[in-house]
């Protein structure tokens, strides 16, 4: 059975009002009230407002089985105070369902993680007193400003003591691994990172009202057919082999790379090489084993020289190997 991770997000952008140079030094309010409100007005009655509605529905319903997370940026928060209090409303409402939880972001939803570790920081600590005011959740997983990630971004996250953070499943990143699988910062492996999936985030959220799309219209049980469709054991064991040819065509044969990523036929790539190179190594170890005379009973009467005369043969398999298969 699989489990479904659903997550949105809500921001708001700030519009700012027309300044004309001879304001320079008179007028220091930049904000355009008027453009803020009727922009948010219009998107709380056509989407915030149906969608909360909707989901505070689903989590009454089913006992505790549907959950969902919602990071909202601090900007959009502030302005829903002002101009849409029914939306915090109803967010109070997900929220006391115990089927909610609430991410932490930037609180600009900025670019700060880029620019400047003191500012993220800030930002951050910021977005986590502000959910905490409002909801009186404290957040335990991060979002960055669309899905930023790097492994020294996930470092200043662990340590701000966050257990979780979303990023973006990029395939040109993941190569032959699956998005859907949970894995850890390098630099902090207590910091777990879920990943997104690129194309069934975008079918809903990008193509879902194209009328051009081929799968148009969509509806949820065309949707939730693609996700059963999808193997249970997706992720290939690709071995070290493949893992070796993997890194030597990702920075050597970047074309090559290139075409099997678009065409989806990478993970099958890495695994048929990687069993032809275990089939290669495994003759060839045979092989020199026969032809030196390295047997078991050597092993039984002289352990050390069989140790070294079974290194030296792995060796100079390996190297035959590399240099006809993985680094050809």
């Amino acid at each position: 059975m699989k489990t479904i991770c659903l997550y949105f997000e809500i921001h708001q952008i700030i519009h700012l009002k027309r300044y004309r140079f001879f304001e320079i030094g008179t007028d220091h309010y930049y904000y355009d009230d008027y453009a803020n409100e009727q922009g948010i007005n219009e998107v709380v009655e056509r989407s915030y407002v149906p969608a909360l509605n909707t989901l505070i529905e689903m989590a009454r319903a089913n006992g505790g089985a549907f959950k969902v997370a919602l990071s909202i940026s601090g900007v959009a928060l502030e302005q829903l105070e002002i101009h849409a209090p029914i939306v915090i409303e109803l967010l109070h409402q997900l929220n006391d369902t115990g089927c909610c939880e609430f991410l932490c972001e930037p609180y600009s939803h900025g670019l700060s993680s880029l620019a400047n570790e003191d500012c993220f920081r800030e930002e951050v600590e910021r977005m986590r007193v502000k959910v905490k005011q409002i909801f009186n959740q404290t957040p335990k997983v991060f979002r960055n400003s669309s899905l930023i990630y790097s492994n020294e971004i996930g470092s200043i996250i662990a340590d701000m003591g966050f257990k979780g953070m979303l990023t973006e499943g990029a395939k040109h990143i993941l190569g032959w691994k699956s998005s859907h699988y949970l894995y850890h910062c390098a630099m902090n492996p207590n910091l777990k990172l879920l990943l997104r999936d690129f194309k069934l985030s975008d079918d809903i959220s990008l193509r879902f009202s194209n009328s051009d799309w081929s799968e148009y219209p969509l509806f949820a049980d065309k949707y939730v057919d693609w996700i059963a469709a999808l193997p249970e054991e997706e992720q290939v064991e690709i071995g070290i082999w493949g893992q070796r040819r993997f890194e030597y065509i990702k920075h050597y044969r970047k074309g090559f790379y290139t075409s099997l990523v678009i065409g989806c036929e990478l993970n099958r790539y890495l695994a048929d090489i990687n069993k032809q190179a275990e089939e290669m190594f495994d003759t060839l170890i045979s092989q020199y084993k026969t032809s030196e005379d390295i047997t078991e009973q050597l092993k039984a009467d002289n352990q050390m020289e069989w140790v070294c005369r079974m290194n030296n043969i792995r060796q100079r398999a390996t190297e035959i190997v590399n240099t006809e298969l993985i680094y050809a």
